[in-house]
């Protein structure tokens, strides 16, 4: 009777301090995709091919985008840098930004990248549009690029943000827009469940 009652004392505890019943501000999808079977040349590395998933006890958050994005792109970058820096051991999540303007992205996509996640970012890029829609398509992540009649460049894509565990399975989406504060609860709990 008394272990039940101190069970009870405890779980009531760590209710008060947040504990596990923290609910995901992001979604997760079940079964969770996997993409552990996709590699893509990480620019940030002289090409060597990199695979779609995090280290051993570490997340890799993805985001697909492009260097010319005057909003969401460098929005959601910036709120992930932010959301790393707030973790108890940022080292433990890097993050990979998958270009989907290859023509005017890859020259430059390693420096854009490095301007946000100096020390754990990898720009993933090819010029092979099949192996890229190949590895959007079980993010859900859907883009377009086309010229205007003007001659401009128009590009639309989707905007979430992507958390990958050490499987290489797709654990958690966030949409764009979700604070800072947010981001980095998400990302400190999965973390706690990789440990």
């Amino acid at each position: 009777m008394r272990r039940a009652a101190l069970a009870v004392a405890f779980a009531v505890a760590l209710t008060a301090c947040g504990g596990s019943d923290r609910e995901l501000v992001g979604f997760q999808r079940e079964p969770a995709p996997v993409v552990a079977e996709f590699e893509l040349p990480d620019l940030s590395n002289g090409g060597e091919p990199f695979p779609l998933r995090a280290r051993p006890g570490e997340l890799l958050l993805v985001y697909f985008g492009y260097t010319n994005c005057p909003d969401f792109c460098p929005t959601t970058l910036s709120d992930a840098r932010l959301a790393r820096q707030r973790l108890d051991d940022p080292g433990r999540v890097s993050v990979a930004m998958v270009a989907i303007d290859p023509d005017r992205d890859l020259p430059i996509l390693d420096e854009y990248v490095a301007g946000f996640f100096p020390d754990a970012g990898h720009a993933l890029g090819t010029d092979d549009p099949s192996l890229l829609a190949q590895v959007a398509a079980p993010f859900g992540a859907q883009y377009d690029v086309t010229t205007n009649d003007e001659g401009e460049i128009d590009v639309a894509h989707t905007t979430q943000l992507y958390a990958i565990n050490d499987n290489g399975e797709i654990v958690l989406t966030w949409q764009f827009g979700v604070p800072i504060e947010d981001l980095a609860g998400d990302m400190e709990q999965l973390l706690d469940t990789t440990a």
